[in-house]
């Protein structure tokens, strides 16, 4: 008797690791395939990348690294919501508790960067993503869900210590004339590495639960072994001996009277952008039963789209100028977060659906207008350090404003409902726009 059961057992172990074996090689032809495209478009523009970047500076290296590591962070945004909910069973109010931990690294990074301000870029680069390795891997625990919350803002740390280095390294690797085309590459591949990240996602939970029959609990463990080796191969990358081993200067907390009224926005912005991050993905989760993989899904389109919309939003801003933009974005946000939080009691519940997804796609898009803030402060700025100090100052204040934000959200959505938590966002939306037409009005540059 024994002996059959050991067999059972045993039988079903190697049914496992046969199925994870048979997840990992869809994986890596995915990305083989991936990598052989991506090196003939390499290939193919290599001129004008030659055209653009320092020949001795490692950019190759450091845009196929962020690449991978866009790939990494788009897997894991993907995935997250879905995995707290279905496998943690965390409810609102716990999600909004996550959130605040997990922008807690945004907050302090000022002063963490501060305490490195002898180390280089290029290693603060590598650190932040060994960091989000470790969270990523440290998933793979049987855990509860303080653990979890611990191993996310682990996670989240190694992610904030990335974000600032990574435009400071792009501008370093341009040639003088190319940093804003080099900022525009990056982001595009950002863009295109979300986009990838976020139909990996979907295909694995797609084929894995419906060809496969594999539990969501498995196919995540799947995933967090996969982002750690997309973490270890864009560090492997940065390592070339042309990588410059100097510090640039660190970005400091930086306060005027001048931009009160930039401070202002920020935090009517930030609260309701942060409402959506945390929030708009669980009103789909739990309310409407979207699946991993249609969430997955859905944030790939979102990033695909982006790669059109922000150059477009961007010429728009030029056209109609950033008080403008400042101001109409956010009325159009305000219908948005109305239509999110009380589309399924106008509705019935398959148009409710469909709304929803429209509406989460409309932020993620009208949200790039935030471009129209940073125009502003460069015009009211009087040198390039107190313009990158002043925003390095906004993201924290922003980040000060998502950890208040996301707990009271939580409590609003359990005491209240969906509606009222949407409705909140949507006010602050309608102060963010009234907040904008107090600003002065842009001066025409006469011409030379």
């Amino acid at each position: 008797m024994k002996s059959q059961i050991l067999q059972y057992f045993f039988c079903k172990f190697l049914r496992q690791i046969e199925n994870l074996s048979i997840c990992v090689i869809l994986c890596t032809r995915t990305f083989s395939s991936f990598y052989c495209t991506m090196e003939f478009i390499i290939i193919m523009l290599n001129h004008k990348f030659n055209d653009m970047f320092k020949s001795d500076a490692g950019a190759g290296a450091f845009f196929f690294s962020i690449l991978v590591w866009g790939i990494g962070v788009g897997c894991f945004a993907a995935a997250m919501n879905n995995y707290l909910s279905g496998i943690h069973h965390m409810n609102t109010m716990e999600r909004g508790w996550l959130e605040f931990f997990r922008e807690l690294p945004g907050l302090a990074l000022v002063f963490i960067l501060a305490l490195l301000h002898k180390v280089s870029d290029w290693k603060i680069m590598r650190l932040g993503t060994m960091v989000s390795m470790a969270g990523a891997a440290l998933l793979l625990l049987p855990a509860d869900k303080i653990a979890v919350t611990a191993f996310i803002m682990i996670w989240s740390m190694g992610e904030h210590l990335v974000m600032p280095v990574r435009s400071v390294i792009a501008m370093q690797v341009a040639r003088p004339d190319c940093a804003g085309r080099s900022l525009g590459l990056l982001s595009s591949v950002m863009n295109f590495g979300t986009v990838s990240g976020s139909l990996l996602v979907a295909a694995i939970f797609y084929v894995g639960t419906v060809h496969y029959h594999q539990s969501e609990d498995f196919l995540f463990n799947v995933l967090w072994v996969l982002i750690a080796i997309l973490m270890i191969a864009s560090t492997i990358s940065t390592l070339t001996p042309k990588a410059p081993n100097h510090p640039s200067r660190r970005p400091r907390l930086y306060f005027n009277k001048k931009f009160s009224k930039f401070y202002a926005l920020e935090l009517f912005y930030g609260a309701r952008k942060q409402i959506f991050l945390t929030f708009a993905p669980y009103v789909l989760i739990r309310e409407y039963g979207l699946s991993t993989a249609g969430m997955a899904f859905l944030l790939g389109i979102c990033a695909f789209v982006n790669i059109f919309a922000a150059p477009l939003i961007g010429k728009l801003t030029d056209k109609f100028g950033y008080r403008n933009i400042m101001i109409w974005d956010t009325v159009i946000l305000f219908f948005v977060c109305m239509l999110y939080g009380f589309a399924g009691n106008i509705f019935p519940v398959r148009i409710a659906f469909f709304v929803v997804c429209v509406n989460f796609l409309l932020d993620a898009v009208i949200s790039t207008t935030s471009m129209a803030t940073n125009i502003y402060v460069r015009e009211v700025s009087d040198s390039q350090d107190e313009l990158t100090s002043t925003l390095s100052t906004g993201i924290s204040i922003n980040h000060l404003i998502a950890i208040m934000t996301a707990p009271l959200g939580g409590w609003i959505w359990v005491r209240f409902g969906i509606g009222y938590l949407f409705a909140f966002s949507g006010v602050m939306a309608i102060c963010n726009s009234l907040f904008a037409m107090t600003l002065p009005r842009p001066q025409k540059k006469s011409a030379a």
